[in-house]
Formats: C-alpha cells, structure tokens, sequence
C-alpha cells in the first residue's frame, strides 16, 4: 500500500449495529425512527451511525463524546477489532472490510498499533521484554528486537529501566513502557483508546506533553478517543464530537470552541478558556490604516482621520512593518516641523503570531489601547487585533439551559445503552 496518499484513514458510510438482529434496523430507520425507537422496539442499539471522515497523513485527529456515544467502537472498527455492519473504512486506499485474515493480520502487524486504556502489560515479564514482544510476534531476531526496545525507552524516557518488573514502576511509567510497545513496531498508524483516562490528573498531564513532545520527534498518523474535551483541545489537530453514533461536529479545536454546531457542542464547549484555545489569526482584523514609511505625516492623519482611527501602521515598500503612530503623535510631529512618517515611527509596538493564542496578547489589553500587529515570519503585517475584538472573544457563551439537560440526560441515558464497549 502506498504512503504517497495524503489521506492514512478514510471511513465512508460506516455503520455498526449491536444486536443479533442488525437488518432489524434499517426499515425503522427509513421510517424516521429514532435511536431511542429502535432499541425500544427492537433491542438493537446503533452504535456507530453513517459516519465519513478522511485523516491526513502525520494528523492527530481525536474522537471524543460522553460514554455511550460510539466513540470507542468507532475506533476498533478502523482496525476491525470490530467489524462494521456497512461501509468503507480506506487504509492508504485500501479497503480493510474486504481483506481476509492473512490481511488483516499483516495490516496490523506492520501498520496499525492500538493503544487500549489498560496496555495489557505482561507481568512476568521485564520491561524491555514487555515492550519487545510485538517484535517476538513478527518474528525478529532478539537482538534486533532488544535494540528497538532500548531505542523506544529512550523516546519515552525509561532508560535504564528495561530489566526492571513491572509492579516496580508507578502506573504512568507503566503507560509509557505500553506506549513504547506501540512505537517499538514502527506502523504508520497509531489507534488510541483512551490511554491516559486512568491515571492521576497531574501523571496525565505529564503524559499528555511528554505525548506533544514526541509527537515532534516520532511523526505518526494518530487517531485518539477521549472523553475529555481539554485533552482533545490540547491534543488534536482536528477532533471529531460524536452523540448517538453519529459525529455532530469535526473541525480544528479553533472551530469547535468559535463556532460549534449547535447547542448540543456549545454546551460542551462553554466553559474552555478561550485565551487558550484561540489564536491571534482567528479574530484579527484588517488594519484599517498602513502608510509608507516616505509618506508624508499629513498622509497619516488624513488617512486616519477619514476611517476614524487612532493609529496608523507604518511599513516600507516590501510590508515589513517599522513602526506605529497614533494621531496624537503624528499631530504633535506636525506642530515641531518634522515631515516624514520614518522620522516619527515608534519602534517599539505590541505584536503577535498568528498562531499564537490569545492568551500571550492580554496583558497589552491592561497596558494600553494600541491594536495588536500579527506578524509573519518576515515581520509583514497580516491584520491586527483590537482591545474590542480580543474582550469579546474572550466572553464565554451565556448558559442553555435546554442544552445542559440534553448533555445531563445523555450522560444518564448512554451510561444504560452502552454495549460492546462503545
């Protein structure tokens, strides 16, 4: 299979029906039935419904919902730990619904890892031994194997513990020798099942940037299923929330907290601190005055003067920005006899990335009322952002009640339905 394919995943159409009577479903659903309807008229529960999604190579792409969801079932159908009732699921363009067993088996061999929840460690076993065995599988040599699994400790930061047990590491240690096992089989794809979710919030935390950090220096495909919303922010780069099967909304964590689909994503959302999340180049505004540093300074207060502004931006022929002016200054400039917008720009100005979040241009909101420049790399000016702008991004969403109840009653209602571990 070819790695030239920018897209790893694609799933098209897929469904998966628990029950033992699967084609149950489809009349009622052609009818209109609910979700609710058909496992009361019929005992089967749709636990992943018509879901399509592509994954880019080198992606992080996070599924998330509340328990009962699909989530989790969704996962173990990319790899056929579950098998899907209808659709596609694409692995570089090949179609795994349709591989046999020897296929299958290569596939996950050689492509996909999973990462489950509990790692399924081997206790009498050492740690490089546990972290070597899908290599023993495959049928490496020990000292191949050996190299790999000191190679893979060294990424997760256990050196010096591969001849140790197991019950003589804390549970995050024990984490990450389970995440060395996935990476010591050097697939493509890495299948994670909540991996973190059992641990200490503060072990979790580490966990989760030692996961960030080597992410940089290991560059893998990841799909990963949380049902907590800020390790999917902090995580993904897009992140798909599913509800009854279905998945409400995928976008990048900026979309998901900005612009959520409907109140269902609001109320999950509502209480992110937005500082966090969102970044300088989602609320920037057009500068509504850039002058050439040559321009006279009349230029500037005449521009500044027809579109109501306080300041002007001042950049040279190729738009790397040299400088700011307020009206105040370019008026007082004037009255001392200086001509020219170079001679008078002030150096020193709040400015940003467009990608940095909104959080590192707050404390220019409490020292004073100039816009933030967003900068590129080459110091060109791309927009600006207002102390306006940057107050209303960070109000948080006013409350919906009906909202509320309906991801209350869905903790409630998914807890009784959960089946097959979805």
């Amino acid at each position: 299979m070819s790695k030239n394919n920018e897209i790893a995943i694609s799933c098209q159409n897929v469904w998966k029906v628990f029950g033992n009577r699967p084609k149950a479903v489809w009349d009622l659903l052609r009818k209109g039935a609910t979700r609710q309807e058909i496992i009361e008229q019929t005992g089967q529960v749709i636990a992943v419904k018509d879901v399509s999604f592509d994954i880019r190579q080198n992606e992080i792409f996070v599924i998330m919902g509340l328990s009962g969801s699909g989530k989790s079932t969704l996962l173990r159908c990319i790899n056929r730990l579950i098998e899907p009732n209808q659709g596609k699921i694409l692995i570089y363009g090949a179609d795994i619904t349709r591989m046999n067993n020897s296929e299958l088996k290569k596939l996950r061999r050689h492509q996909l890892s999973m990462v489950f929840q509990h790692f399924g460690l081997l206790p009498n076993r050492s740690v490089l031994e546990n972290v070597a065995f899908g290599l023993e599988i495959r049928g490496e040599s020990k000292s191949e194997r050996q190299a790999k699994a000191m190679e893979a400790l060294e990424l997760v930061e256990l050196q010096g513990w591969g001849n140790s047990r197991l019950h003589e590491l804390s549970g995050g240690m024990q984490q990450r020798v389970g995440l060395a096992r996935s990476l010591v089989v050097d697939s493509d794809i890495l299948l994670m099942d909540e991996p973190f979710s059992a641990l200490d919030p503060l072990i979790r935390r580490q966990l989760q940037d030692e996961f960030i950090k080597l992410r940089a220096a290991v560059k893998k495909t990841v799909v990963f299923v949380t049902h907590d919303l800020y390790e999917a922010l902090k995580l993904g780069d897009r992140i798909a929330i599913m509800k009854d099967g279905e998945i409400v909304q995928c976008g990048s964590p900026q979309d998901i907290v900005s612009q959520p689909s409907d109140d269902y994503v609001s109320e999950f959302v509502k209480d992110v601190p937005k500082a966090k999340i969102l970044s300088a180049e989602s609320i920037m505004q057009e500068p509504e005055v850039v002058v050439w540093r040559r321009y006279d300074i009349e230029v500037a207060i005449r521009e500044m003067t027809a579109k109501k502004a306080q300041v002007a931006f001042i950049t040279d022929s190729r738009g790397e920005l040299k400088g700011t002016v307020t009206m105040e200054q370019a008026i007082e400039a004037l009255r001392q006899g200086l001509g020219k917008l170079e001679e008078i720009a002030q150096k020193e100005f709040p400015w940003t990335s467009p990608e940095s979040p909104l959080e590192a241009s707050l404390h220019y909101v409490a020292e004073g009322d100039i816009p933030v420049a967003v900068l590129d790399e080459r110091r060109h000016l791309l927009g600006m952002i207002t102390r306006k702008a940057l107050i209303g991004a960070m109000k948080p969403d006013k409350p919906n009640s009906e909202a509320r109840f309906v991801v209350e009653a869905g903790i409630n209602h998914n807890e009784k339905i959960a089946a097959g571990g979805q």
